[in-house]
This record gives structure tokens, sequence and C-alpha cells, in this order.
């Protein structure tokens, strides 16, 4: 796969050595993994053999559900799109890259033509051909090929597995940017899952001078607390709640809250963001747990909260890097769970992702 081919099922890897193996979604809650088909090497692709893979909530939702909103599973699908692997081969067009370079690899290929691509706002694309996003395949699988463009050279002090986070981790990168987090704006974050925690992580990297988190899990609040939140609360589902936890929630900033970022999207967690920051103030929705959400926009307008969306990301895996590569985000406590590649762990990982309770981030070992 890669260039967000839609390949069959059963062939040999162009260039390797026996069959390239991957794990196809096939069916509502199974997964099998079988032989899957490489397109040739373009010249401005590589082949990469995939090392480290990270189950995302999507993952999770398709294997269950076989569709998130109007992306619907109609063929037997490849899986997976946080990831990370070595350089195998590469196209003659590709100059920066070489034979066993580390890289991690940005699951996006956007068509460079549409007027959102030319405008700088690629992740708008019309025509965007996403790792395991219907009907493209994804990246838990022995090799894929890629554009060389999309992938980026990990720094020597920075892990594969690190790299594969980088996905992840861009959620939070573009949604801080949407945000305008910076020294000066104190952040709530409403979510402690695994977005909540990386866009809390990039937040403190942007300067955040204080974070406060609320999630409804006390085990995902003391895990926010030792990755560093200043404060956290915890909430109810309950939307007669509401009012009692903006207090709490408030109280706990200590002062005004300038920016809220809300990594769960239910209408509960909208309107607490919505109700809790300042007049003036930004609220970006990040999460997608509901498709329709009923949210007090009136009280928001007549108090001039900006209120923004982020889909994706752009133009975040350098400074991804960057931040691993200087330590002022560390996303290795996130990494809970590893599997390795075989028909039983990968039943097992995914049984554990969807679960919950204290598994942040399964990881796969390939």
């Amino acid at each position: 796969m890669g260039k967000g081919g839609k390949g069959e099922a059963a062939a040999a890897v162009a260039g390797g050595e026996g069959e390239n193996m991957a794990a196809w979604l096939v069916a509502k809650n199974t997964l099998k993994i079988m032989p899957f088909n490489l397109p040739p090497l373009g010249p401005y692709d590589v082949r990469v053999r995939m090392k480290a893979v990270g189950i995302c909530g999507s993952d999770v939702h398709y294997l269950k559900e076989m569709r998130i909103a109007h992306f619907v599973v109609k063929e037997p699908m490849v899986i997976g799109h946080e990831c990370a692997g070595i350089i195998e081969e590469v196209g003659g067009g590709v100059k920066h890259l070489a034979v066993g370079d580390r890289v991690a690899l940005e699951p996006g290929i956007s068509c460079w033509r549409c007027r959102h691509c030319k405008g700088g706002r690629y992740n708008l694309c019309d025509d965007m051909k996403f790792f395991a996003t219907p009907p493209y395949h994804g990246s838990l699988a022995d090799q894929i090929v890629h554009p060389g463009d999309l992938c980026f050279k990990l720094p020597d002090n920075v892990s594969l597995e690190e790299g594969a986070m980088c996905e992840p981790l861009s959620v939070g990168v573009h949604a801080c940017r949407r945000a305008d987090v910076g020294a000066e704006k104190s952040v709530l974050i409403m979510g402690a899952g695994p977005i909540g925690l990386v866009t809390m992580l990039s937040a403190r990297a942007f300067g955040a001078p204080r974070i406060v988190i609320a999630d409804v899990d006390e085990h995902r609040l003391s895990v926010a607390k030792s990755l560093g939140a200043d404060a956290t609360v915890k909430v109810s589902t309950s939307t007669d709640d509401l009012a009692g936890e903006i207090e709490l929630i408030q109280a706990a900033m200590g002062g005004d809250i300038d920016v809220s970022l809300d990594c769960a999207g239910f209408s509960k967690t909208m309107s607490t963001a919505l109700e809790a920051t300042r007049p003036g103030g930004r609220v970006c929705l990040v999460g997608m747990g509901h498709n329709e959400m009923t949210v007090p926009l009136t009280s928001a307008a007549i108090r001039e909260v900006d209120v923004v969306g982020i889909f994706r990301y752009k133009d975040t895996w350098p400074l991804c890097l960057d931040f691993l590569r200087s330590g002022k985000i560390d996303v290795k406590p996130l990494i809970t769970h590893r599997f390795g590649f075989s028909q039983r762990e990968v039943e097992e990982a995914f049984e554990v992702s969807a679960r919950g309770r204290d598994a942040i981030k399964v990881m796969f070992n390939l």
C-alpha cells in the first residue's frame, strides 16, 4: 500500500522477500493477517518496513462499527495510521532520504491541486487519501509504499515508537495552533483520553502557563496530573451538574480561562467549554464524540467567544519531532501496552485498546 492504494489481498511484496503481510479489517469485529500487495515504487516514493504502529480510537471504531460518519468500510481494508519505520528502498527522485533511515510517516496524501492545498490548508483537501480511511488502506503491515515527502527522518534521540506517536501528537499541536495557545493563555482541556493528553502536552510546549483538565475518569485524571496538569477536575456525564462543575473548573484555574479545547466532543463537554471560557476567549472543538450537539451558542456569542474546529493537521511533523528531540514533550509515558504482529496479538491488542481503563496508547512492534 501507501500512495492511498486500494490493493487486493494476495500478492508478494515487490522487492522484498516472501509475502508482505498486513492486518485486514474484513468484517465487524474481525481482523485477519493476510498478504498485502504493494504498488510499484514511483520515482518520488519510498518503501518502508514498518516498525511501530499505534492503535487510534478511529481504528477501534471502524472495527466495531465498520464506519465513521460518512466513511464506510465496504470491502476489506488494511487498518492503522500511526506509524514509523525504516526505509528499505527509495525512488530515483527522492534525495532527502536513504536506505536505513528511520522515519515517521504522515498518513494523508493530498492532491496539491485544489484551492485548499494551494492555500496551504491541505488537511481540508477533498481528494485526501488517508491511511485506513475507506477506501484507502492503512499501515499495519510489514511494508508499505509512501511518498517520500511525507516521511520525516527521526532525530537520533527519538525512537521509532515516539515517531509513531507524532500522528496523535500532531492533533494536539494543530489544535493548539488553531486555538492560539501561547505563553499568556490559560488553558482548559475537556477530556483526558489519548488526544486530551497529547493536547495537554502540546499546550505546555506552546507555553501555556496553567492547564486544567477535566474528565469523568479518576485514573485518566491521575495520569494527566503525572504528566504535568496544574489541576484536574472530575466531572460527570449529567447535564444537571453543569453549572456546579463550571464553578469547580474556574476555581481550579484560579483566574480567567483564555482557551478551552474540547477533546471529547459531546454536548456536555462543549457546553462546559463554551460557558467556562472568559469573554473574548476561544474554544476549539477537537474531539468528535457526537455528530450533532445542543450547546449554548447564544451565550457564547454575546460574550464574543470564538469557536474553531480542527480536522486532522497540517505541517506538524517537523515541529512534533523538534518537541520530542528537545525534550519539551515526552510521549513515552503514554505508551502503556505493546504487542507483536501475530493474529493472536493483533486481536488482543485491539481488545485492550477498546477496553480502555489503564490503556492509553497501544503500540505494535513489528
